[in-house]
């Protein structure tokens, strides 16, 4: 069935002929010259998109997608068992606290080694003590007095460098006929408690009468069994003559060996014993003060016993320089100079 085209009015259509419609020639004629063919739609021009752009080649044309090829993982071998074994001994021996203090004493060693290089080996620095120690000693110990302060003798007794320790210690105790130490029982006191071989020693003023100083000095100090002998400080003349001096301390020595039964010790500086006391107390043993030389410059007929080769020690528990001595002898000899 035919339509209406829009472009056709009524008059080139057709006329009614009683009901029945009639075509007219020329309008069909007309019709058929103004109905061109349909034209063929062709599909609008569109932008090329961000994608289009950069997912073709240099013509314009698509560029052929292509998928990624799956990587094939390798299943990797698994470790030997011997292998992880050594890996784990070698990890607990480096995080191991034992591996690391042998690194570091072996650094130390070393440099300490560098340290002492151009120094006497027979006189060398200990670096805890802060002194140069005679080589060949292997008993050692400190003098102390009020001037230290309060010691902690626990720190004292452990405080320990290569084969240095400290082993004795000689406490003042009195000074002449009416002073006593301040600091005298509680160093009497704790030392032997920390472990350390205690003496006692009076400061002698040669002006003041021997045996009185001796008697002041014995109803201070209560001397027992594994103490070290007694001790007499005689350092100065105190503007008497030397002969009288030689006086007083032999009453002092006298009423103390007669006392305690064993023969007292006398400290001294070196050029003080070979100026006034050499050749006069022989009998008795001597602690013989001479500092910072490497050997005790005395004959080898000296009947030295102690040797105070230094005044600046440092200490762990004591708050100021110490006093440094050795013994001149080995333990059998050590234990043989104690009270019994």
């Amino acid at each position: 069935m035919l339509k209406k085209h829009p472009d056709v009015d009524q008059e080139h259509w057709l006329f009614y002929f009683g009901s029945r419609p009639v075509w007219r020639i020329q309008s069909l004629l007309y019709f058929c010259r103004i109905m061109p063919p349909a034209p063929r739609k062709t599909p609008a021009s569109r932008k090329s998109t961000f994608r289009q752009t950069y997912e073709s080649d240099a013509s314009g044309r698509p560029r052929r997608k292509t998928t990624p090829r799956k990587k094939v993982v390798k299943k990797r071998k698994p470790w030997p068992v011997g292998l992880k074994f050594l890996i784990a001994a070698l990890l607990l021996i480096l995080l191991s606290p034992f591996y690391y203090g042998y690194i570091i004493k072996g650094f130390s060693s070393t440099w300490r080694w560098i340290k002492d290089l151009g120094e006497d080996p027979s006189y060398r620095t200990y670096s805890s003590f802060d002194i140069r120690i005679p080589k060949g000693f292997g008993i050692h110990g400190i003098d102390v007095s009020y001037y230290q302060g309060k010691i902690d003798w626990k720190q004292v007794k452990a405080m320990k460098e290569d084969d240095v320790k400290i082993d004795f210690a000689f406490i003042k105790a009195t000074e002449g006929l009416f002073k006593v130490d301040p600091y005298f029982q509680r160093n009497w006191r704790e030392a032997p408690k920390a472990g350390v071989v205690c003496g006692a020693y009076h400061y002698f003023r040669p002006q003041k009468p021997g045996e009185w100083q001796a008697k002041f000095f014995l109803q201070t100090v209560n001397f027992e069994a594994g103490d070290l002998p007694p001790v007499v400080d005689i350092e100065e003349l105190d503007g008497v003559p030397a002969s009288k001096m030689r006086v007083q301390l032999a009453g002092f020595l006298k009423h103390i060996e007669k006392k305690t039964g064993v023969k007292p010790i006398i400290y001294t500086g070196l050029s003080f014993y070979k100026d006034y006391l050499r050749g006069y107390f022989d009998a008795y043993p001597l602690w013989i003060a001479h500092y910072h030389q490497p050997k005790l410059k005395v004959s080898e007929a000296t009947n030295w016993h102690f040797w105070q080769h230094s005044d600046k020690a440092k200490i762990s528990g004591i708050n100021h320089v110490v006093d440094f001595n050795a013994f001149n002898g080995d333990s059998l000899a050590f234990d043989r100079l104690l009270i019994k």
